[in-house]
């Protein structure tokens, strides 16, 4: 019977071949063992990969929303503690100004007013609070602050208010500036947007709207009572101590009224806050739904992974040992 050979050469190219594709195995295997994920996404899924690529597709799409959700999370978290910080400031000072304007003491009065004054600054200050380099309160501006700074609109209302020789008429002077439109708050101290920020998309369908700018009326009569107080402590109706007195109270009464405006704008942040937060843990379990869908398309069976990955190993060993023993013979070793 004859038998069929190979010359050296083509033995030599079968040894490398077979140990190309053992070594291959193993790696392979072990990657598997490793990440616990098919290397042969093909045959897992019988060629059809239309069903993995949508579970890629909406794992994707949930974390674009879940970076979307932390960043409009972070955002609220910011503009809430501005609107309390705003809130405590005034809450603090407008008891104080009532007191000072009813107890009819000049030095009183004047303490009070420069309190009011700088307490002015601290809260354009805040309301011009950044994040990230983006301004919470500039509508679609938000490079740059959304307010020009309490000396800049205080001038301003100096020059307004510099002719009115009662409390009432620099009451209405500073009305005007703060609500006419184009006027001089429009043109001088409110530095944001007309836009406010189109609302952030945090979910399938689910979007989150956070249009509060820094001209809202509610922060307008804000400023207003501050600057009215303000102006009494840069001497306005000096002489007239009952005027002085009036428009520290004319402050104060502002002040308390805008209190309730306040809470409720953090109340609808709040909302805001809570929606991102519900938006989020839904995000977070269709994610974790996707991801459990798809370790089992593409998961191994670990123990047979192992045993297969043992049994290339020992087929490896069998080649090195052959190949060992083949290099030895020949002729001269025969002869020995």
């Amino acid at each position: 019977m004859s038998g069929l050979s190979i010359g050296d050469l083509a033995g030599a190219f079968v040894t490398r071949n077979n140990h190309t594709r053992i070594k291959s195995d193993m790696a392979r295997l072990a990657a598997e063992l490793t990440t616990g994920v098919t290397q042969n996404l093909r045959a897992t899924t019988g060629g059809d990969l239309g069903a993995l690529a949508g579970l890629e597709h909406g794992l994707g799409a949930l974390q674009a929303y879940h970076v979307a959700a932390s960043e409009a999370a972070l955002t609220a978290g910011a503009l809430q503690r501005v609107m309390e910080t705003v809130q405590d400031t005034t809450t603090e000072l407008a008891p104080a100004l009532l007191l000072a304007s009813s107890s009819g003491q000049t030095t009183l009065v004047q303490v009070a007013a420069a309190d009011a004054r700088s307490r002015f600054a601290s809260v354009v200050s805040v309301l011009n609070t950044q994040v990230a380099d983006r301004a919470l309160l500039g509508g679609t501006a938000t490079d740059g602050p959304p307010l020009a700074d309490s000396e800049t609109m205080l001038a301003a209302l100096a020059l307004v208010v510099a002719g009115e020789t009662t409390a009432a008429g620099i009451e209405a002077a500073v009305e005007d500036w703060f609500d006419a439109p184009g006027g001089g708050f429009e043109t001088t101290g409110y530095l944001g947007s007309d836009q406010a920020l189109a609302p952030l998309r945090i979910g399938p369908n689910e979007t989150a709207a956070m249009s509060l700018k820094a001209d809202d009326p509610v922060l307008r009569d804000l400023m207003k009572s501050y600057a009215m107080a303000s102006l009494v402590a840069d001497g306005v109706l000096s002489g007239d101590e009952t005027e002085r007195a009036a428009l520290l109270d004319a402050s104060s009464r502002r002040m308390l009224t805008v209190d309730k405006s306040l809470a409720e704008m953090r109340a609808g942040v709040g909302v805001i806050e809570a929606q991102i937060d519900g938006a989020t843990a839904r995000n977070t379990a269709e994610s974790s739904a996707l991801e459990l869908a798809r370790a089992e398309l593409i998961a191994i069976d670990p123990y047979k992974a192992a045993t297969d990955l043992t049994s290339v190993q020992t087929q490896l060993e069998t080649l090195y040992a052959l190949t060992a023993r083949l290099s030895r013979l020949s002729l001269v070793e025969y002869l020995r």
